[in-house]
Parts: C-alpha cells; sequence; structure tokens
C-alpha cells in the first residue's frame, strides 16, 4: 500500500475529536488490543485515543470543568439548612421550664454585587477552559506528528533492511561468479576470498537495520500508547502497511505564515490567556468597591416558658447586608500591579510565540526544499549506478574489468539505495512538519 506524506484523514469520527464530553469520554477507554495490521490511519486514529499525553490533556479540560462550577457557585444562591438543640441542668436555667432549647431555620443568600468580580471570574474561567481546549489542540497535533514520524520510522528501517539484502543477494551472487571462474581458472584464489569477505563485512549492516526496525516498532508503540495486555506473546507485533514515497509540492512562504498565525492553537491560546489576564485586573480592582448581598429565611425557634415543640415560634426574615473596605494596607493596590504585570506578561509571551513559529515555519519551509532537491537527486542516482552496476558486471564476464570495479560499483548501488530511502523519509517527516508549522492539523477541533 503505498501513500502520500499528505494524507490527513478526515472522515475518520474518532480523529474529528469534538468538545467536554467527546474529548473526556475517548480519555476512559480501557487498553484497546493492537490491531494485526496496522496503516497509517489506523495509527493515528488508535493515537488520539490512547497517547498518555492528549489523554492527560483531556483530564486537564475535565479539572477546569470542575473550576468553573465551583467559581459559579458565587454568583447562585447559597441555601442552607441551620438547625441547634441543647440541654442544661435545671440549676443552671434562669428561666422556668428553659432547660431545653432549640432552633431550625432555611437561610437562602444571594450576592447582588461585588464590584465586578465574580463576573470577571466567571469570565476568567471560560476563558481557562477555552485554554485549555486551545491546549488539547496542541497536544493532539504534536503528538500525532510524533506518531506520524515514529511510523516512518518503521517504514525507513524496513526499507534499509530490504537494501541490505539486496546488497548481500548481490554479493552472493558475486562470489558465486567469482568461484566459478575459479574453477574455470580465469581467476585466482585471492579474488575468491575477497568475495567472502566483503559478503561477511556486509552482515552487520543487515543485523543492525534489523535490529532498528524492532526498536522502532517500539518507540511506534510508546507514541500510540498501546499498552501490551497480554504477556502471554511479547514478541506479538503488528503488520506495518505502507511506503515511503516522494510526492513532490511546494508551499508559498507568504501564504505559509498567514496560514500559521490564523491556525496554530498555541497562538490562539495565547491570545486567551490574555483575555483571561485583563479580567483578572477587574477581579483586582473590584476590592475597590462594595459589596452588596440579600438574604431571607424561615425559622422555627423555641418559645420561652413553654418545652413543647409544638409551642415553638416561626417566622421568616429578610436582610441585607454591604461591606466597603476603605483602606486595606493598599494589598489591593498590590494586587492590581500583579495583576498589570501578568497583563503585559500574556502580551509579550504572544509576541514571541509569534515570532517563534514565523520562523519556525521558515526553518520547515527551508527542510522541505532541501529534502526535496535530495530526494529527487536520490531518484535519478539509484538508475545510474544500476547501470553502473550492469556495466561492471559485463565487462567483469568479458574479462575487461576487474572484480574490485565490481564490487565498487555494488558498494555505490547500496550507498546510492539507502540515500534514497533516508531522502524520501526526509522528505516526507518534512513534509509532515510543514504542515505542523503553518497550522494544518491532522484533527480538527470544533469549538
Amino acid at each position: 500500500m503505498k501513500f502520500s506524506p499528505y494524507f490527513y484523514p478526515r472522515n475518520y469520527s474518532k480523529l474529528r475529536v469534538g468538545l467536554a464530553a467527546a474529548m473526556l469520554g475517548a480519555s476512559s477507554l480501557l487498553p484497546a488490543q493492537m490491531p494485526e495490521v496496522l496503516d497509517l490511519p489506523t495509527a493515528l486514529t488508535y493515537a488520539v485515543d490512547h497517547n498518555f499525553a492528549i489523554r492527560q490533556a483531556r483530564e486537564r479540560i475535565r479539572e477546569q470543568d470542575g473550576l468553573i462550577v465551583e467559581v459559579k457557585g458565587a454568583v447562585l444562591p447559597n441555601v442552607s439548612l441551620n438547625g441547634s438543640y441543647s440541654l442544661e441542668d435545671e440549676d443552671l436555667s434562669n428561666v422556668v421550664n428553659s432547660d431545653q432549647n432549640w432552633q431550625l431555620s432555611l437561610q437562602v443568600t444571594q450576592r447582588i454585587y461585588s464590584g465586578g468580580g465574580v463576573r470577571a471570574a466567571l469570565d476568567v474561567q471560560d476563558l481557562v477552559k477555552e485554554s485549555a481546549l486551545l491546549e488539547l489542540e496542541t497536544v493532539i497535533n504534536d503528538q500525532l506528528l510524533r506518531a506520524r514520524t515514529s511510523f516512518f520510522n518503521v517504514l525507513l528501517a524496513r526499507e534499509q533492511i530490504e537494501v541490505q539484502e539486496q546488497n548481500i543477494s548481490l554479493l552472493e551472487e558475486q562470489l558465486k561468479t567469482t568461484h566459478n571462474r575459479f574453477e574455470a581458472g580465469t581467476v585466482s584464489n585471492f579474488e575468491v576470498l575477497r568475495a567472502e569477505v566483503e559478503l561477511a563485512n556486509a552482515q552487520p549492516a543487515l543485523i543492525r537495520a534489523r535490529n532498528n526496525h524492532r526498536v522502532s516498532i517500539d518507540e511506534l508503540r510508546y507514541a500510540l500508547g498501546y499498552e501490551e495486555t497480554n504477556t502471554t506473546d511479547v514478541h506479538r507485533t503488528p503488520t506495518i502497511v505502507g511506503e515511503l514515497e516522494f510526492d513532490p509540492v511546494e508551499y508559498e512562504l507568504k501564504s505559509a505564515l498567514n496560514s500559521a498565525r490564523l491556525n496554530r492553537p498555541e497562538l490562539k491560546q495565547l491570545a486567551t490567556i490574555q483575555k483571561a489576564r485583563e479580567a483578572g485586573l477587574t477581579i483586582a480592582k473590584s476590592n475597590l468597591r462594595p459589596s452588596v448581598s440579600v438574604n431571607g429565611g424561615y425559622g422555627l425557634r423555641k418559645d420561652f416558658g413553654n418545652s413543647s415543640f409544638s409551642g415553638s415560634r416561626t417566622g421568616w426574615s429578610l436582610g441585607a447586608a454591604a461591606s466597603w473596605s476603605i483602606w486595606d494596607g493598599a494589598s489591593t493596590r498590590g494586587r492590581i500591579n500583579q495583576a498589570l504585570s501578568l497583563k503585559e506578561q500574556a502580551r509579550l509571551s504572544l509576541l514571541d510565540t509569534s515570532l517563534a513559529i514565523e520562523v519556525e515555519v521558515r526553518r520547515a519551509l527551508a527542510d522541505l526544499d532541501g529534502a526535496t532537491e535530495l530526494a529527487a537527486a536520490a531518484t535519478k542516482v539509484v538508475d545510474q549506478a544500476e547501470e553502473a552496476l550492469r556495466l561492471a558486471n559485463a565487462r567483469y564476464g568479458a574479462g575487461t574489468a576487474t572484480q574490485l570495479d565490481v564490487l565498487s560499483a555494488q558498494v555505490a548501488l547500496t550507498s546510492t539505495r539507502n540515500n534514497l530511502v533516508e531522502a524520501n523519509y526526509s522528505y516526507i517527516v518534512a513534509a509532515a512538519s510543514v504542515r505542523r508549522a503553518i497550522g494544518l492539523s491532522d484533527v480538527l477541533i470544533n469549538r
């Protein structure tokens, strides 16, 4: 199965992460068995549901939900039911039949004005929730790029194994040809020994490639968040489906920079934090204004001189309370100065990140341009190296070339094949990095 490096899933419901329940629901998924056959879309889908960094980001959203509920309690009516009962020795009571005392009341308190602090606190919590959602989007984009790169690492290691196996196959054929010519008396035993040494020297590269393949699969498993629950088969690995393919595409710098400014969730998050800091300034200033609340209730209280519960007094009450801090030792002024500083820090952080993202986009495009040139050049060189080896074998068979010429051509072919595989890998990773840099993410979070 071949795929373009620009495949970005659009029709996979699990990859289109919604708000609140959709995102939080995925975080509670139990470890799922790794599919027997794993292609790129399946790997990304699995990572969205099981990657640990993504799951932690979802939990931070749930934490913010709890904080929002807590802050909203300040603007909602506070209802309390209060009761008491006491029994005293008659010798301690100054009133006849007053050795018992009880009261029961239902009290409702509502804050009606707090200098704008509560309203601003609610705005802050909403903005913090939005910031957490944007952080989740950033984490998802980062982790899916990591999963995508890990998937490509497996393909790279697998194709490097194929290159080394092809190299060994060529060397085995060369050894066979040399041995036949030695028996025919046309070459010396030295050339047979040289062919055997070259074949033996090629084995370590194949061993390293196979080991890299095993390691890359484990790294992919970690990037996806796969927890192995079946301890009876610890060597089980999925069949990775896909090939590294060079499919060039171009990006225009100005459009790429505009896309990054509009779509990068990091910039949206910092802009949201800046708004939250402005609301924080309102909270700090609210202490300069009065606070007003009203209360009301209905109660039952023991009547003096009557110990019967049915003879208790009942009635309602209404009241209001207000407070205004005229002087608090300049602590409010200190909080305002802190809020002003936090607001300025948020503004500077937004500018700093905006510049960093611009540099990131420029670097990603430069890497893509370089990778494109290398991949295009490597494709041509492989064809030339294969032709050079064919001519060297033909000349060696005709006796007009030496064994060294053939071995040199084989080494050059193996080197160019490796270069092609690595160039295609570098190009695909660079293309994915560009999309991440300009904000064209794998997953769209609808807010």
